[in-house]
């Protein structure tokens, strides 16, 4: 018998939330040969779904009036999988209680459930994150933190498994998710065919922060210490002690230290280094510069240590995000300086 695979649209849906994972399961079944996943969409209202890009979508039924006579005509009263899609404005939206309450109910009949980017801030207003490992666009995280206290949010996974929950970070690692939840129930070789034929990674290489554009924050904290940020920021390949800076505002460096983390919530240390993967990604970006040159203009002692620094707040390496996201002129121009 055909698992059931819900998605649950939001008003104003990412469309690719949907149509994404839909695509991935829709792919299994042509590589099994046979219906493994029977597809449907839920709306949290009558009539079509309007996405955030203007398309609409027809839903095969509506949350919160699924009784067991429209379920068996939907094809809905076994949900296998439970999914819901994102919206851009998801994390201020007000979920009516009938679909929180619908939710409730059929995450915990069905095998497994989850969401795709910010669809996770509907699970969270309906009591389902609590105190669980999670995941959601980059640009979601503080939000999601705020919406829900007790979550374990990781911020770099495209996609986390925490029990029969599944969460997927922004957009296309919906696709990913899916993946990985055919893997789960038809194995590598089947999965492995869908990404083929999809051309996807079938393990996408780095988390989401390598896509994340984040790092130039706004100074935080009171006036002295933003111009300090300030300086830091525009001056990445300066030694930035910690002496220094308390210097440049006339404290001393453990009233600094301590006031700095307070005030900004990271150590002096920990902002500069991110300052200086920040400053080190534009140059990447836009330059064909060899990375001993960019560790020194960015602060780094040599370019093993901009490595490190980069894997741990990018999640990949230099070379491998230049190969992403470089200019293709300047890729190419890197590329004959190491020769």
């Amino acid at each position: 018998m055909a698992r059931i695979v819900a998605i649950l649209a939001l008003p104003g849906v990412q469309l690719l939330d949907v149509s994404g994972p839909l695509d991935v399961f829709a792919q299994a079944n042509a590589q099994a040969g046979r219906t493994v996943y029977d597809l449907r969409v839920v709306a949290c209202r009558a009539g079509p779904i309007r996405s955030s890009s203007g398309v609409r979508l027809l839903p095969d039924a509506v949350a919160g009036q699924i009784d067991a006579t429209n379920a068996a005509h939907a094809g809905l009263e076994r949900i296998d999988t439970l999914l819901v899609a994102g919206a851009p404005d998801a994390a201020t939206a007000q979920l009516p209680a009938r679909v929180r309450e619908w939710l409730r109910t059929t995450a915990s009949r069905s095998r497994r459930f989850g969401s795709v980017c910010t669809g996770a801030f509907a699970l969270a207003a309906s009591g389902l994150l609590n105190k669980r490992r999670v995941t959601t666009h980059w640009a979601a995280v503080e939000r999601l933190g705020e919406a829900c206290p007790s979550v374990v949010i990781e911020p770099d996974s495209l996609y986390v498994r925490d029990g029969k929950l599944r969460t997927a970070a922004g957009v296309t690692a919906g696709l990913d998710l899916a993946l990985a939840l055919v893997e789960e129930d038809l194995g590598r070789e089947i999965a492995m065919g869908v990404a083929s034929q999809l051309v996807m990674f079938f393990k996408r290489p780095g988390g989401q922060l390598q896509f994340s554009r984040s790092g130039a924050a706004q100074p935080a904290g009171r006036s002295a210490l933003q111009e300090v940020q300030r300086w830091v920021a525009a001056h990445p390949e300066e030694p930035h002690r910690v002496p220094d800076l308390a210097a440049r505002v006339g404290l001393s460096p453990r009233h600094f230290a301590r006031l700095f983390q307070a005030e900004v919530g990271v150590t002096p240390a920990a902002w500069v280094e991110t300052m200086r993967v920040n400053a080190a990604r534009e140059i990447i970006e836009t330059s064909g510069e060899a990375p001993k040159r960019v560790a020194a203009r960015c602060g780094f002692a040599n370019a093993d240590t901009l490595r490190r620094a980069f894997i741990k707040h990018v999640g990949v390496t230099p070379a491998e995000y230049r190969r992403r996201f470089a200019d293709s002129s300047n890729e190419r121009e890197s590329r004959a300086s190491n020769r």
